[in-house]
C-alpha cells in the first residue's frame, strides 16, 4: 500500500561522560589526572535515497535512535562515538516537527543528506580540570544529553504537472497515452488509488514528470472520498492539467459544474494551488463532437480572465493529444524554475533550548535566584567548578540576555546571585 504519511519518534545518542582516574605507575608517587573524554553521541541522520518512492518503511516501526557514546577510560583514552543513525526517504519528503507542524527541513533539491538531530557532546575528563590551584580535580564533565523528538514525515510528489479530476474521467487512459506509466484502468470509480507518475518525453532529449492523482470529489478537502488524501502532492506541480468529463454519467453535472468544483475543492485546500497555470482538458469528444465545442465556448466565456487554455482531446483514440502534449511544454517553459520548496521554520538542536523558559526573582535576602528548565539543561553539561566552566556559564547568562533582565530589576556589582543550588558575588 501506497505510504505518503509516517510520524515516528527519533532520538540522537547520549555523549559519554567524561572519566576521572589519575596516573598510577610504580616509582610515581603522584600521578597527576589522566580521565579521559567521553565519546561524542550519534547523530540522526536523514537521507534521499532514489530507490524509495513511498514512507512504508515507517509504518510498522515507531521509534528510531542513534548509539550513545562511550564513557572516557583512563589513561586518557577517549570513549567511542556512538553510532550514527541513518534514515532513508524518497526525494520530496518535507520532515516536520509533530507537536508545532514547523518543517524541519524538506529533502527535496540540493537536500540530500541533512543531520535532524545533533548526538551530545562528550564529556571531558579530568585531565582538562588540573591548574595551579586545583591539581588534583575530582570530578569530570557529563556528557550531552540525548534529544528525542516526535516527527512527521509527509512526501510531496516531485512531478512537474499534476493531473487532477472527477473519478473516471480519463485520467490514467491520457498519462497511458502521454508517457511511460502503465496505470491500472478501469470503469468504476477510484480506479487510481495510489498516485502515479509518468515520464512524458519532449523529443529533444527531455521531458516532464507527470503525476496521475486519485479522483477529487466533492468535500475532499474536508476529507470526502480518497482524493483529499493525495491533495498535498499537488504543491509541488508548476502546472495543473484539469480533465473533464464531456458526457458525465450524474444528471446534476456538466463540464462547467465540476470545473467549479475541483477548484473550489483546490481553494479549499490551499489558496496557492489557485494560483498555478491551469490547462482544462474535455475529455471524450469524439462521442459527441458538436457538444465539445459548445461546452469549449462555455469554459473560454466563464475562466477568459483567468487566462485558462481550455482544449479538446480523446484520451481513446488519441485525437488532440499532440497539442495537449505542446502546451503543457509550453506552460512548463513560461513558469521555469516555480517548484515549491519548503523553507526550514524549525531547528531542534538549537530552538529546544531557545524555546525552553527560566524565571528571574528576587528573594527575601536580596539575592537573585535564576531557575527553570533553560538553566537546568545549561548545568547538566557545565563544569562550574572549573575556571572555564564557570567563564562558559557566565557568557551564557549573557548571551542568552538574563544578565540583562537582572539589571533591569536592579543588579549591582556585589549582589548575589543563586543559580539552583549555587551561590556567587556578581562583578563586571
Amino acid at each position: 500500500m501506497f505510504a505518503d504519511r509516517a510520524k515516528i519518534i527519533i532520538a540522537s545518542g547520549k555523549g559519554g561522560d567524561g572519566h576521572v582516574s589519575f596516573r598510577r605507575e610504580k616509582y610515581v608517587a603522584a600521578g597527576g589526572p589522566d580521565g579521559g573524554d567521553g565519546g561524542k553521541g550519534g547523530d540522526v541522520i536523514f537521507v534521499v535515497d532514489k530507490g524509495l518512492n513511498n514512507l512504508s518503511d515507517y509504518r510498522h516501526r515507531r521509534k528510531f535512535a542513534a548509539g550513545d557514546g562511550e564513557e572516557g577510560g583512563k589513561r586518557r583514552c577517549h570513549g567511542k562515538d556512538g553510532a550514527d543513525l541513518i534514515l532513508k526517504v524518497p526525494a520530496g519528503t518535507v520532515i516536520k516537527d509533530a507537536a508545532t507542524d514547523k518543517v524541519i527541513c524538506d529533502m527535496s533539491g540540493e537536500n540530500k543528506r541533512k543531520v535532524i538531530l545533533t548526538g551530545g557532546k562528550g564529556g571531558r575528563g579530568n585531565m582538562h580540570f588540573a591548574t595551579s590551584t586545583m591539581q588534583v580535580p575530582k570530578y569530570a564533565e557529563n556528557g550531552g544529553d540525548a534529544i528525542e523528538l516526535e516527527i512527521k514525515l509527509e512526501l510531496k510528489l516531485l512531478a512537474d504537472v499534476g493531473l487532477v479530476g472527477f473519478p473516471n474521467v480519463g485520467k490514467s487512459t491520457l498519462l497511458s497515452r502521454l508517457s511511460n506509466a502503465k496505470p491500472e484502468i478501469g470503469n468504476y470509480p477510484f480506479t487510481t488509488l495510489n498516485p502515479i507518475l509518468g515520464y512524458v518525453e519532449t523529443g529533444d532529449g527531455n521531458g516532464f514528470v507527470m503525476a496521475d492523482l486519485p479522483g477529487l470529489i466533492e468535500g475532499a478537502a474536508d476529507g470526502v472520498g480518497l482524493g483529499h488524501e493525495f491533495l498535498r502532492h499537488i504543491e509541488r506541480t508548476k502546472v495543473l492539467v484539469h480533465l473533464i468529463d464531456l458526457l458525465p454519467l450524474e444528471e446534476d453535472r456538466n463540464p462547467l459544474h465540476d470545473v467549479k468544483a475541483i477548484n473550489h475543492e483546490l481553494m479549499s485546500y490551499s489558496a496557492d494551488l489557485m494560483k498555478k497555470p491551469q490547462i482544462l482538458v474535455l475529455n471524450k469528444i469524439d462521442a459527441a463532437p458538436e457538444k465539445a465545442e459548445e461546452e469549449k465556448a462555455n469554459l473560454e466565456k466563464e475562466f477568459a480572465g483567468r487566462g485558462y487554455k481550455v482544449m479538446l482531446i480523446s484520451a481513446v483514440t488519441g485525437q488532440g493529444i499532440e497539442e495537449l502534449k505542446k502546451e503543457i511544454i509550453k506552460t512548463l517553459e513560461e513558469h521555469k524554475g516555480e517548484t515549491e520548496f519548503f523553507e526550514s521554520e524549525y531547528d531542534p538542536n538549537t530552538d529546544r533550548i531557545e524555546a525552553l523558559p527560566y524565571t528571574v526573582s528576587i528573594d527575601k535576602e536580596g539575592a537573585y535566584c535564576v531557575t527553570g528548565p533553560k538553566i537546568d539543561k545549561m548545568l547538566g553539561y557545565t563544569n562550574l567548578e572549573s575556571e572555564k566552566g564557570f567563564l562558559f556559564f557566565q557568557n551564557f547568562l549573557k548571551d542568552q540576555g538574563i544578565i540583562k533582565e537582572m539589571k533591569e530589576m536592579g543588579l549591582q556589582e556585589g549582589d548575589t546571585v543563586k543559580v539552583n543550588d549555587l551561590e556567587f558575588e556578581y562583578f563586571e
